[in-house]
């Protein structure tokens, strides 16, 4: 039984205040989400270094590069379509083409930003931020992950994106778990097939192995947290030994994680695959796990494609 975590927006301002104590250089940038995002605390601490712009998110991204081009360490957020499409021009030139240290924060990824509705369901973010230049793509999977991975995207040289789940996540990963950025992690080894999962599409991939290992199929479950640049390495290397592969993600499967790994496959291991994820919609009003059953984001929905996998195989 998969165990509950803590809300991930809790963790991330812990994190933010644990490093803003070390290094004057972080600073946060919010549109009017301060309270969304659980940065008062930030503010209550450090009121001179949390800028609200408003609900002005390509100003926010342009407040966000000049205070980089200072010398600062700005995290800017808002929700993700806000910060993925609304924002795309600033994102891509201001932050990206001059190779700037800002940490992009969008958070309520896919169907996670649930009554919000489809204005503020982007499927479409990974797609987007996965296409600009030099862009880091990074989804945690829970509380530990993200603390593992947190002094490594302060180290890093260049932007960097965070799809970040504000609410309570699966407990996946111990704390202190090994954990390198743009590197996969193994959570189950298997022979038969591969399921490939990020975010909350992790713990339906373990269910998923869980229910298949009691057909008699052994399935490798891999966490791709990572998702530009992606570890090609681990995959090619869990496909040659499956000769099998899924992917399971929470958005579109149009240029996300499924697309990524699909193009790592076709150009130098063609495999047959089967890419869980949202297919080609909009998104609409409802709870997370209503959502997850209507795009079909399920572990049921891995099973389902792992028996079409293995009986492509058996042919």
């Amino acid at each position: 039984m998969i165990k509950e975590d803590r809300w991930l927006r809790e963790t991330y301002v812990d994190l933010l205040l644990k490093y803003a104590e070390k290094n004057e250089r972080i600073t946060l940038v919010e549109a009017d989400l301060a309270r969304a995002a659980g940065t008062l605390r930030f503010r209550e601490r450090y009121p001179d270094r949390l800028i609200d712009v408003g609900v002005a998110e390509a100003n926010l991204v342009g407040v966000a590069a000049g205070m980089a081009a200072m010398g600062k360490i700005p995290f800017a957020h808002t929700f993700t379509p806000f910060m993925s499409r609304r924002a795309c021009d600033q994102v891509t030139l201001s932050v990206a083409y001059t190779g700037l240290n800002v940490r992009l924060v969008g958070s309520d990824p896919g169907v996670t930003a649930e009554l919000n509705g489809g204005t503020h369901m982007s499927m479409e973010d990974v797609a987007i931020m996965r296409n600009i230049p030099g862009m880091v793509v990074f989804e945690p999977t829970d509380s530990a992950q993200l603390r593992e991975a947190f002094p490594q995207i302060l180290e890093h040289q260049g932007p960097v994106y965070i799809r970040l789940l504000r609410r309570q996540a699966a407990k996946i990963f111990d704390d202190n778990c090994d954990f390198q950025l743009g590197k996969g992690i193994i959570l189950r080894e298997g022979t038969d097939i591969t399921v490939i999962s990020s975010g909350i599409m992790v713990e339906e991939a373990l269910m998923a192995a869980e229910q298949l290992e009691a057909d008699g199929i052994s399935a490798e479950v891999i966490n791709i947290h990572t998702i530009k640049p992606l570890d090609e390495e681990l995959i090619l290397k869990s496909a040659r030994k499956t000769q099998a592969v899924i992917t399971a993600e929470n958005g579109s499967i149009i240029n996300g994680l499924g697309s990524a790994v699909a193009e790592c496959l076709s150009e130098k291991l063609p495999t047959f695959m089967k890419r869980i994820g949202v297919q080609d919609h909009f998104g609409e009003v409802g709870l997370t796990d209503y959502l997850k059953q209507k795009y079909g984001l399920t572990a049921e929905s891995i099973i389902k494609a792992a028996k079409q996998c293995l009986k492509h195989k058996e042919k």
